[in-house]
């Protein structure tokens, strides 16, 4: 029935599914963009997101720059339910092929999506991270994830309210928590998943899960509120926004104290009515984590939505070589601190890059202070005025 206090125009564009979604999100973000609560995440920028019925819109990037041979991997879906908290968690794990006998316990890292996203994503990171030896598992967050795109014209509005509470962004990091446990008793995985090696990585929204995970801590009601897991021995941060609406950074991140990569680039901008969060909110969450075994990676020309699997507003060559950057770098920082291979692997890589012609896309490149019976040295890059 058309409604009389809409122009033509706009009555044109809700009947378009489409455009209706992304009238939606805009308004969402006009009304509330200003005022997300301190733990919940944000989304990616409109134009980086995933509408209804645009999943497979955009290709994937040449398999010859980023593909996985599957005889080296294999990959598993599971439909978990946490019935204590009356939870779905769907998950895809990404594992190390084994070659016949019995199979060898490797490391697990727990990933968590974006805004709007599912456990079938990030595959570029999964799939390659399996092939470094690896267990990657992709778990999918209620409420925050594929759904909130579908719910349906202006329901997207209070779908994607919803999923910025605070109240789901502490069921995210139960998730994880979850996720671990049930991944260790899983049957089918009985000796092939090392409980004393698990790290958890996360692009945006999930970054924030991560740093919960991590020991991120917020006070309310004069309570410390955490969701930290001991059995967390590092975190992977890919473009990871600040809590919104908290104004100390520091006493948040403070007790984060396993080791970090941050991964973020020059374009990594949120930008969406009401709310703005750039470059520097990348550096001020790195800076603002305790521990000081942090390593820090920007990336020249990387957008928020290009550490995704989907091509953003850049060249296929660009895109390719910032997800290589991303999971080559992700690979050899977790390798070192789950397998304990020398934490020199990164500037052997670092120098790689520059051999092979690929260093313009490092940006910026920080490792950790070397500990005294290391002999490796901190090295950071000096371009665009960042120097030793």
């Amino acid at each position: 029935m058309r409604c009389p206090h809409l122009t033509p125009p706009l009555v044109l564009a809700l009947r378009n599914r489409r455009i209706r979604a992304a009238l939606a999100v805009t308004a969402f973000w006009a009304a509330f963009g200003a005022a997300l609560t301190p733990l919940g995440g944000c989304a990616s920028r409109v134009d980086s997101v995933v509408l209804p019925g645009e999943g497979g819109a955009r290709p994937a990037l040449p398999a010859a720059n980023l593909s996985v041979p599957s005889d080296r991997i294999e990959s598993l879906d599971f439909d978990w339910r946490d019935e204590a908290r009356g939870r779905s968690v769907p998950a895809r794990l990404y594992l190390p092929r084994s070659e016949g006998g019995m199979p060898e316990a490797v490391p697990l890292v727990i990933f968590s999506h974006g805004m709007g996203g599912s456990r079938f994503g990030y595959t570029y990171l999964g799939r390659y991270w399996a092939s470094q030896g690896l267990a990657t598992l992709h778990i999918q967050h209620e409420g925050s994830d594929r759904s909130v795109w579908t719910a349906g014209g202006w329901n997207v509005v209070s779908s994607l309210r919803a999923a910025a509470s605070e109240e789901n962004a502490i069921a995210r990091a139960e998730d994880v928590s979850f996720a671990i446990t049930r991944a260790l008793a899983e049957p089918s995985l009985a000796g092939r998943l090392r409980a004393e090696a698990i790290a958890v990585a996360g692009h945006s929204y999930g970054a924030n899960t991560a740093l919960l995970v991590g020991g991120a801590t917020v006070e309310r009601a004069g309570k410390k509120l955490t969701r930290q897991d001991p059995r967390v021995k590092a975190l992977v941060l890919i473009s990871a926004p600040p809590f919104v609406g908290e104004t100390d950074m520091h006493s948040i991140l403070a007790p984060v104290n396993v080791p970090t990569l941050h991964i973020t680039g020059t374009d990594d901008v949120i930008r969406i009515p009401g709310y703005y969060s750039g470059l520097a909110d990348r550096i001020a969450v790195f800076d603002a984590v305790g521990g000081r075994d942090k390593t820090l990676l920007v990336l020249q020309g990387a957008s928020h939505g290009v550490f995704t699997d989907r091509i953003a507003a850049a060249t296929p060559e660009a895109n390719s070589a910032i997800k290589t950057a991303t999971r080559e770098a992700s690979a050899l920082f977790l390798r070192s601190v789950l397998l304990g291979e020398p934490r020199g692997a990164l500037l052997a890589w670092r120098d790689a890059t520059d051999q092979a012609g690929r260093d313009r896309v490092i940006e910026r490149f920080v490792l950790p202070p070397a500990p005294a019976t290391n002999a490796v040295t901190t090295r950071v890059s000096a371009r665009a005025g960042w120097a030793d």
